[in-house]
């Protein structure tokens, strides 16, 4: 039987506010919950306990309502001494694993908990860490005195896991023959104590512990990326051979001269398959080009002589910039050029390289192709050429 032990009977003196760090809120769901959620849901969690402050009883009945969870355990004045009096509420049907995990590092994942208890199959703890990848350094009132070796350094993080006799046993130990140490932070320095080994698995950046106001935003943040809509934007260019601006010079596709016998008729926005992309990357942000007739959503308005004689790869990045600013992360484009002639296959990877470099994606999101139509119609006779695109945009949930 593996049981796991919620830490939450911390004060959060650091954040301030009116109540309790476990109990803000995120998306409207007080942050113990979420924790809580992520054990129960586990298939091999058996038990769940939560330690929580004597004057939060309040607060923890408000935040669990409708959650099957046995009465909580009242913490002590030290961590160490709550994740005691946790363990202590087990040993009358004590399990064979427990895990121990703080209150408010809501992102713990599944995998993350699977990985912990398959651990104690092989050694009596755990720990979940990150490697510290930057120099350290030891300040004192704000002045560096020494660079710390980093090498072989961990951040270590909860759910730990623990052979359960053992863990009560070491906290008996520490609590009344060596009261020097009672007031450690973490559970894997108990058991160092005790003269056990601990293992440390890999944990996750986003399971980070709520410590501040700034770490609140950025929990709402993760929450976020998981409320992703996609946006499908269409678009389309065309335009017929004829004696344009630089006649007989060839054509742009994608920002790459392509070699042919005829230009386009027109003396401006010369590639058409970035017009086509332009309008594609608008329309995932529901507006349309100057060509489109998009009335007051037509957002290059072509009066405005900031957008007078641009070129199209100027019109692509500004639509680029739009998506941005509206939160958009561009996921795909795919990209279908008409047109018999010329025929644009040994340009292709030049053309996928310019494009990836505009939209700022890699070039595996993009698909470029080409459909002759076979001598038939406009395209097929080599009367012109067009362009049709499709791109798909995540956007953050409104």
């Amino acid at each position: 039987m593996t049981a796991s032990i919620i830490v939450g009977a911390g004060r959060g003196r650091r954040m301030g506010g009116p109540i309790p760090k476990q109990y803000r809120t995120l998306d409207g769901i007080p942050v113990i919950r979420h924790t809580l959620l992520a054990f129960l849901r586990h298939p091999e969690i058996d038990r769940v306990q939560s330690v929580i402050h004597p004057s939060d009883l309040d607060l923890y009945k408000a935040a669990t309502d409708g959650l099957t969870l046995p009465p909580p355990v009242i913490g002590g004045d030290t961590r160490q001494e709550s994740v005691r009096f946790g363990l202590e509420s087990l040993s009358g049907d004590p399990p064979d694993k427990v895990i121990i995990h703080d209150a408010v590092r809501p992102f713990v994942e599944q995998e993350t908990i699977s990985a912990v208890i398959a651990a104690l199959d092989r050694g009596p703890a755990v720990v979940t860490g990150i490697s510290v990848p930057d120099t350290l350094k030891r300040c004192r009132d704000g002045i560096v005195g020494e660079t710390v070796d980093r090498t072989d350094t961990w951040r270590a993080q909860t759910p730990q896991g623990f052979d359960f006799a053992q863990l009560l046993k070491a906290h008996e130990q520490v609590h009344y023959k060596n009261p020097v140490h009672a007031d450690l932070t973490d559970d894997s320095m108990v058991i160092e104590k005790y003269g056990l080994k601990v293992a440390m698995i890999e944990g996750s950046e986003d399971n980070f512990k709520i410590t501040t106001e700034r770490d609140l935003v950025r929990a709402e943040t993760i929450l976020q990326r998981g409320r992703l809509e996609n946006h499908v934007g269409w678009g389309f260019d065309f335009c017929p051979f004829g004696p344009g601006e630089g006649s007989g010079d060839g054509v742009v596709m994608c920002g790459i001269p392509v070699p042919h016998a005829q230009s386009l008729n027109r003396n401006h926005n010369l590639d058409v398959p970035l017009n086509a992309v332009t309008d594609a990357l608008l329309g995932t942000v529901g507006q349309t080009g100057a060509q489109s007739g998009g009335g007051g959503n037509t957002h290059f308005q072509p009066d405005k002589p900031s957008f007078r004689g641009r070129s199209s790869d100027f019109f692509v990045r500004q639509a680029v910039s739009l998506v941005a600013m509206r939160g958009g992360r561009i996921v795909h484009l795919d990209l279908t050029i008409l047109a018999a002639a010329p025929d644009v296959a040994a340009h292709h990877d030049d053309m996928t390289a310019r494009l990836a470099a505009l939209l700022s994606i890699e070039p595996r999101r993009i698909s470029i192709k080409q459909v002759t139509s076979y001598e038939a119609g406009y395209y097929g006779r080599g009367d012109g050429i067009g362009a049709q695109c499709l791109v798909t945009s995540q956007f953050p949930s409104l």
